[in-house]
Parts: C-alpha cells; sequence; structure tokens
C-alpha cells in the first residue's frame, strides 16, 4: 500500500529520541562503561600534559643556549643583562646549570604520559567496543524475539529482507555509534574544555581569537546533522528495499530461471541498486560541501591566531616555548571540532536506524495473553466456532462472517471450497495465528484468547499447505516439536507418515542433512516430513492444511491409511482439494465467500446441498477425463 507524501514526510521528521532511548542500553553494562569513560580522562589528561613538557624543553634549551651567551660577557655587565631579562642569579645558575637535566626529565615525562595514554586508550577502546557489542547482542535477541511473537498479521505486512536489514545493518550502525560515536564526543567534549582552560591559564588574549570559530563551527554541524538525518532514512529505507528484492529472487531462484526471467529480475535489482546508490551520494554532496566550509573556518582561526602570536613573540610578551604549547594546544581545539562531522554522521545514522529498530520492538502485536492467562492442560479436543467473523485488518472487508459450527472430540472436520473461501483462515484461528474480529474460538469451552499461546498450541499438530524444513538432519526436524524424543518415537511417527522407507533408503538415514528450506528432498518427501513432525507431537487436535497436495497417488494412499489410524480419538481438521479425501469426514463445511453454505456428512450434501453436488460432480468428470 502506497502511503500518502505527507505521512511519508512526517514519519522522516527529523528525531533523536530513538537514539537516546538506544543508548540507555549500556545502562545494562554499567561497571564497563564507567571503566570504559574512566579510561578516557585518564588517557586525555596525559594527552593534554604532553605541550606542557614542550614547552618545558623548549623553555629550557632556550634559556641554556642564552646562559651560555651569558657566560661570555665580563662580569661587571652580567648583572645588567639579567636585569634586563628578568632573571635572578639563582635562576642564572640553574639555566646554567640544569638545562640538560630539565629537558632529560621533561622528555622522559613526554615517553611515560604516551605510554599512559596508549595504555588506557586501548584499555578504552577495548571495553567500549565489548560495551557496545553486548549492547547490539541485546538489540539482536530482543528484536529476533519479538519477531517471533508478533502476529501474523505483521509479518503478512513487512517483508522478510526489511526485517533481516533492521536486525543485522541497522543494529550495526547502532553499535558503532555507541562503541566509537558516544566515546568520540566525550573524548572531544574534554579535550576541548580541557585545552580551552590551559589556554585560557596560558594566553588569555590569544584564546580570546579562536573562541568566535567555535560556535560558527558547532552551529554547521547542527544543521548538517538537522539536513542529514533524515536522509539517512531514506538510505535504510532503499537499504531494505534492496534486500527485500535481493532474499526474494534467492528465495524463488528455481522460478526465475525456470520462467526465463533472469533479464528482467536483474533490471529490477539495477534499479533498486541505483536508487540507493542516488541517495547515499545525496549524503556524501552534503558531507563535500560542508567540511571544506568548516576547514576554512578553521584555517581562518589559524591565520589569525599566528598573526597576533607572532606579534607578542616580538614584543616579548609570548616565549617561544608558549607558542609552541599554545599551537599544540590549538591542535587540540580544531581537532575535536573536525571530530564532529564523523561523530554527527554516526549519529544521524544511529538515530536512523534506532528509530526503524523501535518501530519493530514497539510494534502492536495483535495476538497477545492476557495478563493472567491460565495453562491449557489435556483436553478433550472439542472445537467451537461461536459466530466468528474475521477481517486482516480493522477496515477490510471480512474474510470469515458469521461462521459456526461444533467438532466433537475425535471427529474429523473437513473444509471445502474455492480458493479464497477462508478455508485456511478457519485454521489459522484455531490456534491464535490470528485473533477473531468478533465472536469466539472456543476449546472444551474454554476460549482460545483466554489461554497461554504455548499451552494452547502444545496440543495442536498442524501441516501447512506451504511445506518448511529447517537446515539440519531428517531427525532434527521430524523433532523439532519435541527435542527430547526418543529414537523410537521418531521413528514411530516417520512410518505413521509413510516416511521411514524412502529416509532408510538414503546412506545416512535419519541422519541425512535436508539442506537449506530441504532443497535436497521431493515434495512429497517434505511433506511426509512434515506429516511426521506433527504426529510426533501427539496432539489432541490436529490440522492439515491439503496435507497430501504434494505426493502421488500411490503415497496419498499409504498416508490417508496411516492418518486413519492416527486420527482416532483426535479431533482433526482437514482441507482438502480432491473430495474423494474428505468423504468419509463426520463433518463436512462447505465455505463460500467466507461463508458456510452447507454442513454435514457426504451423503446428506450430496442429497441436499447445490453446491457440494457441483463440487463432487464437476471432480468425478475430471476424473473419467
Amino acid at each position: 500500500m502506497t502511503m500518502p507524501r505527507s505521512k511519508r514526510g512526517k514519519r522522516q521528521k527529523t528525531s533523536f529520541k530513538p537514539l537516546w532511548r538506544a543508548v540507555t542500553y549500556v545502562g545494562h553494562y554499567k561497571n564497563m562503561t564507567l571503566l570504559a569513560y574512566a579510561a578516557i580522562f585518564v588517557s586525555v589528561a596525559a594527552q593534554l600534559m604532553v605541550p606542557q613538557m614542550v614547552q618545558m624543553i623548549l623553555d629550557a634549551v632556550t634559556n641554556g643556549m642564552i646562559a651560555q651567551q651569558l657566560a661570555n660577557i665580563p662580569s661587571q655587565f652580567l648583572p645588567m643583562a639579567l636585569e634586563k631579562l628578568g632573571w635572578t642569579m639563582a635562576q642564572y645558575d640553574q639555566f646554567s646549570n640544569n638545562a640538560e637535566t630539565a629537558i632529560f626529565w621533561s622528555a622522559g615525562l613526554i615517553v611515560a604520559f604516551a605510554v599512559a595514554r596508549a595504555g588506557f586508550s586501548f584499555a578504552q577502546t577495548f571495553l567500549s567496543q565489548v560495551m557496545s557489542q553486548n549492547v547490539a547482542f541485546d538489540f539482536r535477541n530482543e528484536l529476533y524475539a519479538k519477531i517471533q511473537r508478533l502476529s501474523f498479521s505483521y509479518h503478512d505486512r513487512n517483508q522478510t529482507g526489511q526485517l533481516m536489514v533492521r536486525a543485522t545493518d541497522d543494529v550495526e550502525k547502532v553499535r558503532r555509534f555507541i562503541g566509537q560515536g558516544m566515546v568520540m564526543a566525550l573524548q572531544a567534549v574534554i579535550m576541548l574544555t580541557g585545552t580551552l582552560i590551559i589556554l585560557f591559564l596560558t594566553n588569555a588574549k590569544l584564546t580570546l581569537i579562536i573562541l568566535p570559530i567555535m560556535p560558527i563551527a558547532l552551529f554547521m554541524f547542527m544543521v548538517f546533522g538537522k539536513i542529514t538525518q533524515p536522509m539517512f532514512v531514506e538510505v535504510q529505507r532503499r537499504l531494505s528495499r534492496l534486500n527485500a528484492i535481493l532474499q526474494e529472487n534467492l528465495a524463488g531462484i528455481k522460478v526465475v530461471k525456470a520462467f526465463a526471467r533472469n533479464p528482467e529480475e536483474k533490471a529490477k535489482f539495477e534499479r533498486s541498486a541505483d536508487d540507493y546508490m542516488a541517495q547515499q551520494l545525496k549524503v556524501v554532496r552534503i558531507f563535500s560541501f560542508l567540511f571544506p566550509i568548516v576547514f576554512l573556518v578553521v584555517n581562518l582561526g589559524q591565520a589569525a591566531v599566528l598573526y597576533f602570536g607572532g606579534k607578542q613573540i616580538i614584543y616579548g610578551d609570548l616565549t617561544l616555548g608558549q607558542w609552541q604549547k599554545f599551537s599544540l594546544y590549538l591542535v587540540y581545539v580544531f581537532f575535536p571540532l573536525g571530530q564532529l562531522g564523523f561523530i554527527i554522521s554516526q549519529m544521524s545514522q544511529a538515530a536512523a536506524s534506532a528509530k526503524r529498530i523501535f518501530d519493530i520492538l514497539d510494534a502492536r502485536n495483535e495476538v497477545v495473553e492476557k495478563p493472567h492467562a491460565i495453562e491449557l492442560s489435556t483436553i478433550e479436543g472439542c472445537v467451537t466456532f461461536d459466530d466468528v467473523t474475521f477481517r486482516y485488518y480493522p477496515e477490510g472487508e471480512p474474510v470469515l462472517s458469521h461462521v459456526s459450527f461444533e467438532a466433537q472430540p475425535g471427529q474429523t472436520v473437513a473444509l471445502l471450497g474455492a480458493t479464497g473461501s477462508g478455508k485456511t483462515t478457519i485454521i489459522n484461528l484455531i490456534p491464535r495465528f490470528y485473533d477473531v474480529s468478533e465472536g469466539a474460538v472456543r476449546i472444551d469451552g474454554i476460549d482460545v484468547r483466554d489461554v497461554t499461546l504455548a499451552s494452547l498450541r502444545k496440543q495442536i499438530g498442524i501441516v501447512l499447505q506451504e511445506t518448511t524444513l529447517f537446515s539440519g538432519t531428517i531427525k532434527d526436524n521430524i523433532a523439532f516439536g519435541r527435542p527430547d524424543a526418543s529414537m523410537d518415537a521418531i521413528i514411530a511417527a516417520a512410518k505413521a507418515a509413510a516416511a521411514h522407507d524412502f529416509i532408510m533408503s538414503f546412506p545416512d538415514g535419519y541422519d541425512t542433512p535436508v539442506g537449506e528450506r530441504g532443497t535436497t528432498l521431493s515434495g512429497g518427501q517434505k511433506q511426509r516430513i512434515a506429516i511426521a513432525r506433527a504426529l510426533l507431537m501427539a496432539p489432541r487436535i490436529l490440522i492439515l492444511d491439503d496435507a497430501t497436495a504434494s505426493v502421488d497417488v500411490a503415497t496419498e494412499a499409504k498416508i490417508r491409511a496411516a492418518l486413519e489410524k492416527l486420527m482416532e480419538g483426535r479431533t482433526s481438521f482437514v482441507i482438502a482439494q480432491r473430495i474423494s479425501t474428505v468423504m468419509s469426514a463426520d463433518l463436512i463445511i462447505v465455505l463460500e465467500k467466507g461463508r458456510i453454505v452447507a454442513q454435514g456428512q457426504h451423503a446428506d450434501l450430496l442429497e441436499n446441498s447445490p453446491h457440494y453436488a457441483e463440487i463432487y460432480y464437476s471432480q468425478l468428470v475430471d476424473d473419467v477425463n
């Protein structure tokens, strides 16, 4: 469904609230976070001490050279020279005799501070990365758990590829900001604050010259962040669309090749890739424009400092050591400003990704357990549909309208009708894949909305029309619902589903890998394994959604014979395309456009229901032909 332009624009409104919410996740790892940030303070403090040591070295060298020159003048002129320089005799002696010692200790302290900075920088980087990886771990687990809990209606509206991007790429962007961007931001703030304090104490006049540059640069970066954050939202949206196309084509690669649609699908992927690249280039253009402007402002500030600092040296208000220290600290001012571009970029990307992550985590689940839902213990298997109406969307047309019937324990209920008549919807309502819009579905008189989902679904064995197997062995797939099942139980279920013989024909038997989505097995083999998987659960209610659709006539007969025995004592719901498979059902329900048009047993329906008779005789004619 296409979103109106105004709503799309509103959804992409700049907001950093989701990012700050994501940042709160670091509170799960308080000790690690505090240690990482404490290491930043020590590392920056060690770095800030280096220019001071450089000044001491340069002043020691300069003063030592001057003291050596003074030693060559006549002694009667020495007091006059010292007065001119503002030195005392004690200072003269110190500069003459201890200059080399001062240089040695200053150089040694530079090395010590460098080692301290390296050690604490390593600790800060390592701890912050570990912390961010833990946060990403939390996000991925929460996303996976939420996606698992979300109702089928949510998955109906969202593509698999888009959900994958949010659980991978979006989480990584948030992690990168928490592990790098936040650390760099704190480091920049500490560095900038400490440097400005030292510069004011060193030379307030020169410091005031560079102050006007900072608000200009900060304002430009704030504008940049406001502009780019919605652009990064669009980048992620286009990446999701690209990933969805890729995932869809890989999943359906056989169909693409069978219909020779490779060129068209390739062109569709290229169009999506072009859209993604075009949006990335828009962001790059903003970067390309911003940074030269910022560096121009910074260079103008440096030029002003060079001019006024040079004048102070000429007039003796500033020593070479002080000038060199000021120049190094000046780098510490402009370097954090330069880092802001990278930080703002990461922040904008992370804010866009955090919003997409919390869109999933905050998504309303249409199928939820009540606060005091009860455990559904062993049931008899009476299933009642009481005036059930169902819509996939609140404003949509009803898929089922006023459906009422009752399946007694142990009965077999067959659902017949054309495609879109509501057969699959009925069986989806029993395990609460969806919730009814009106009316109620009850098991043994208990509304399914009043019980826990796990206890409800453990009572139900399901074989869906689309067979899904998982990577692993045949044994693993049969025991999917009961991982603790014994081998004897697994084999018994396979035999009941007429799967044991073909399984044993493989060299590895039950340890045979099935491949991704069961690609190493035929459709009929996958279907029989799926039936065995449902039967192993020993359910009181059995749902077979056209379970014999992918098998040949001979195999179908074997499965039907096994199922008839296994369905004894179980309430079974069967959807089948061939009426011959459901003629012996205890209750046959004929559906048309979401309404029950007839229900009863075969003989009665054949005599009293024109709809059923039409289906029966049309299939009879087809079978004869």
